[in-house]
């Protein structure tokens, strides 16, 4: 599994976390390590660029995915060898809002976004009342035990 983070941002992070995130949801998704990724730190004028462009909505957001190859999860035994499951955008001083709301530090605030990101290039979504219960327990358990053996 091949992740590039890069922080165009002045905010400080540590790089090789959310790398180690990303190995952690591939392993627990069945995604081969030959599968590559990105995840791209910008600040609040890119992020409401893309979030115009792509999606016609004003403003800047938390995170932004886009797929490439649309991979599914792999099964036990029969993992997800090769592609390119596509790029997570996240702009740190969104999160960092969020979190202050929420009561939780920066960095989970944006661990938590980029899983999020994750089940996106996926194929999960969150549209209907069954799927947001299905994406969000799946991301509350990968964040939550991958932070507990981190």
């Amino acid at each position: 599994m091949t992740t590039e983070v890069i922080n165009e941002t002045d905010y400080s992070l540590d790089e090789a976390e959310f790398a180690a995130l990303a190995e952690y949801v591939f392993d627990q998704m069945h995604i081969g390590s030959a599968v590559e990724m990105s995840i791209l730190f910008v600040d609040e004028e890119e992020m409401e660029r893309l979030h115009v462009r792509w999606l016609d909505l004003p403003g800047p957001t938390d995170v932004m995915s886009f797929p490439m190859d649309e991979l599914q999860p792999g099964r036990p035994g029969r993992p997800v060898l090769v592609g390119n499951l596509g790029d997570i955008v996240i702009c740190p001083s969104v999160a960092a809002a969020q979190a202050a709301r929420a009561g939780h530090s920066d960095i989970e605030e944006m661990l938590l976004l980029a899983t999020h990101g994750m089940l996106h290039l996926l194929g999960y979504d969150h549209v209907t009342d069954e799927e947001e219960r299905v994406m969000f327990d799946l991301q509350r358990k990968l964040f939550l035990t991958f932070l507990a053996q981190a």
